[in-house]
């Protein structure tokens, strides 16, 4: 599972087939297009231990995706993506396989549990809310990016407009001679101080807006809230938008300034364009818990609402054209990974139409205490670096020995197979755990280094392990 993780999206995954040993290293300069597939394995390996054959399936499917942006003419259209699904229990890696292949390919990424969904006329979200919320996330991309183009022009301009708060121009220049209306000067000798920070807790009072003019919201028949693409500030400028004076330190006021500069100098229009292009050429969507809107055949009740967000997804799945407030967005070529454990369902329980549109399956395997130990060292930041980084600002010096990383791995098992098996998350706990008197002590104890052992762990740890009620509640 993941390499480097804490938490309810802990790292965990699986020793698989190990990658072969002579993969092609990727620069940091390389393009991120023309990765091959070795190339994009070797890349998740530094967060997700084992899971080969899962890896590999994601590194096709993105080469696939550079592959069709190669073809000219009306055959790429034809060339749809071949959609996967990952077989694996909680904490194997499946999620963050996803999370980080999008990361990697800098593409839209959105996490949606498929178990909230809810047929037509049932309470709960609308299928096509994830297009909408794929496209909020692709729009907040974009603009970050368009902000970096822009940060100096915004952060001259904004230092103009500070200067112009802290120097103002005389109300009554007629009034005045030509020397004593020219600010020039003064406003540089300010500019120099405003630079140098000596200015940065002086207060100015700039104007502000109350709040960004809202979208329109309205009830929809799955009892939800869904937008509206009206733009009400165009409609009633008079009603939204308004400003307000607001006293701010020169720092504070600098990073208002800037922003609102910012957002002055993109193109809103041209932003929506390429996020829509960016959703439609190479967004990603991870339906995590598919298994729990599998069906069995000939179910009542709540079986029924399962088959039917199943067939709700299937046409954004196939295909379609949703509308959002930035306009209409073509999920034909969107990348759907599906995930679930199917512990009691099982993959053929889902709708044979979903199925065909889910045609790469690919299963994870369990963790094992080898697996274990490789999460706990080989990652860039694993768990034990984790803490050694946090204790060390309290200047601990915390080391883990080999015997103690073993036991703190045969333990992960030895819980896993008594309670819930929670997969590589489990790690997380006994780490917190064993660290806990540490981690309370710290600010008071003198700067010294701590070695954990396995006697250390077994003393820590071992009857919580040995307790199997009480694991159940501590971990």
């Amino acid at each position: 599972m993941t390499k480097a993780q804490t938490g309810g999206s802990s790292g965990s995954s699986v020793a698989g087939i190990e990658a072969p040993a002579s993969v092609p290293a990727l620069s940091e300069s390389a393009a991120i297009d023309n990765m091959a597939p070795s190339q994009i394995v070797a890349e998740l390996d530094k967060f997700v231990v084992g899971q080969q054959a899962a890896k590999r399936a994601v590194a096709i499917a993105l080469r696939n995706r550079w592959r069709r942006q190669q073809i000219q003419g009306t055959m790429a259209d034809e060339i749809v993506p071949k959609n996967i699904l990952m077989i694996g229990a909680t904490g194997v890696g499946k999620t963050e396989i996803a999370r980080r292949l999008a990361k990697l390919a800098r593409a839209p990424f959105l996490k949606v549990e498929a178990s909230k969904f809810t047929e037509v006329g049932y309470v709960g979200r609308d299928c096509e809310s994830m297009i909408r919320d794929l496209m909020e996330i692709s729009v907040a991309m974009v603009k970050e990016e368009k902000r970096r183009t822009v940060q100096r022009l915004a952060a001259e301009r904004a230092e103009d407009g500070l200067l112009h708060l802290l120097v103002p121009q005389p109300a009554t220049p007629g009034f005045m001679s030509e020397d004593e209306t020219d600010l020039g000067p003064t406003r540089e000798k300010f500019r120099e101080r405003l630079r140098s920070g000596k200015l940065d807790q002086r207060k100015v009072e700039i104007e502000v807006e109350e709040a960004r003019y809202p979208s329109l919201e309205m009830y929809t028949p799955q009892g939800g809230m869904e937008e509206v693409g009206i733009n009400l500030k165009e409609m009633m400028p008079g009603l939204f938008g308004r400003r307000k004076p607001q006293s701010v330190t020169v720092a504070e006021a600098r990073k208002i300034l800037k922003q609102q500069e910012s957002e002055k100098l993109i193109d809103q229009r041209q932003v929506a364009q390429e996020a829509a292009r960016r959703v439609e050429q190479g967004g990603l969507i991870f339906l995590d818990e598919i298994d729990k809107v599998a069906g069995r055949e000939g179910g009542r009740g709540p079986d029924v609402s399962r088959e039917g967000v199943q067939r709700d997804l299937l046409p954004i799945v196939e295909g379609t054209t949703v509308n959002t407030k930035y306009g209409m967005v073509k999920t034909d070529h969107i990348l759907f990974i599906a995930a679930g454990a199917f512990h009691v369902s099982k993959p053929s329980d889902l709708i044979p139409e979903l199925q065909g549109r889910l045609p790469i399956r690919v299963e994870l395997n369990d963790l094992g205490q080898e697996d274990f130990v490789r999460i706990l060292t080989e990652p860039e930041a694993s768990l034990t670096k984790q803490y050694a980084a946090l204790l060390a600002t309290e200047g601990i010096d915390l080391t883990f020995k080999a015997d103690a990383i073993e036991e703190i791995a045969r333990l992960a098992v030895a819980v896993n197979s008594q309670t819930e098996n929670i997969g590589a998350r489990r790690l997380a706990t006994l780490m917190e755990k064993l660290l806990e008197d540490v981690s309370f002590k710290a600010p008071e104890m003198d700067p010294q280094g701590v070695s954990i052992d396995a006697a250390y762990v077994i003393a820590s740890l071992a009857d919580i392990a040995q307790d199997e009620d009480l694991s159940r509640y501590v971990l």
